[in-house]
């Protein structure tokens, strides 16, 4: 069974692989000039989405097709070429032209998830028993398509994560004139209101001591967001140490969101040769 549905996986290696250098089959340096071929790019990309989605060690996921250290350098040279970074960039100017974000009401929230192995990006998790967790401060438009995100340790509140978060706002390009944020009641603070003051924006925050349904705002798109990138097992329980893999990581997470909240929305308006027979 294919970790994702082809209708999904096709159009992101299609995109990806147009980023990927040109090179050659045999090393030209190799002093002998005869070793095994260089394992296919396809390969290494599926073998990563399988990691991304079981959550799996690399080990358990290599076989006689690729090994796990073949999946680990070719990540890091993916990662420093930034091309997961690009990929997430393609899809979602793709989503704005075609269906448009919708920039002028966006919600910022925080999510706790365990990190079992600790890492740069791991802290006391204040709400698993004292345990290694990583605190991610995520930002979606209207619609709930991630924007981007500040990562940090679980001990780490959600109120000193907003104004690195909201900066994020200065790679998207034009920007509407008046933009609402949705947050919950641990923004209810002066600060807060002073970091959406210096940005110009708008804040419609929650009260504390008041229930939730009674002042619902539009936050629940990015708590739908987090629980789609909940249910990518890699990100869940976060097994990397290193700040750059788990980006990497969430930057491909973020992509199949987006790709996937195009295809569904342009499924009744579009025709493609690919298109699912039935609405995703």
């Amino acid at each position: 069974m294919p970790v994702l549905p082809l209708w999904l996986t096709e159009p992101l290696w299609d995109q990806f692989a147009a980023l990927l250098p040109p090179r050659p089959k045999f090393d030209p340096s190799h002093p002998l000039g005869c070793h095994r071929r260089r394992i296919s790019d396809r390969i290494v990309f599926d073998k990563l989405l399988q990691v991304l989605r079981f959550g799996c060690s690399y080990e358990a996921i290599a076989d006689s097709t690729c090994s796990a250290t073949t999946i680990r350098s070719r990540r890091d040279e993916w990662i420093g070429l930034g091309l997961l970074s690009r990929l997430k960039q393609i899809a979602l100017d793709s989503y704005d032209r075609v269906i448009g974000l919708v920039l002028e009401r966006i919600a910022v929230d925080g999510a706790v998830t365990k990190a079992p192995g600790g890492g740069e990006a791991a802290g006391r998790s204040p709400v698993d028993r004292g345990k290694r967790g990583m605190k991610r401060s995520g930002m979606t438009d209207g619609y709930g398509i991630p924007l981007g995100r500040v990562l940090a340790g679980a001990n780490r509140h959600d109120s000193p994560l907003l104004a690195p978060t909201l900066d994020l706002l200065n790679g998207l390009g034009p920007r509407p004139d008046e933009i609402t944020v949705d947050l919950d009641a641990g923004y209810d603070s002066d600060k807060s209101r002073a970091v959406l003051d210096e940005r110009k924006l708008r804040g419609r925050i929650a009260r504390k001591g008041t229930r939730a349904p009674v002042q619902a705002t539009q936050r629940w798109h990015v708590e739908r967001t987090h629980a789609w990138q909940n249910a990518v097992h890699r990100l869940a329980y976060c097994y990397e140490r290193r700040t750059a893999v788990i980006e990497a990581f969430f930057d491909l997470t973020d992509t199949i969101i987006t790709v996937r909240s195009l295809i569904r929305q342009t499924w009744t308006t579009h025709r493609w040769d690919t298109r699912p027979r039935r609405r995703p």
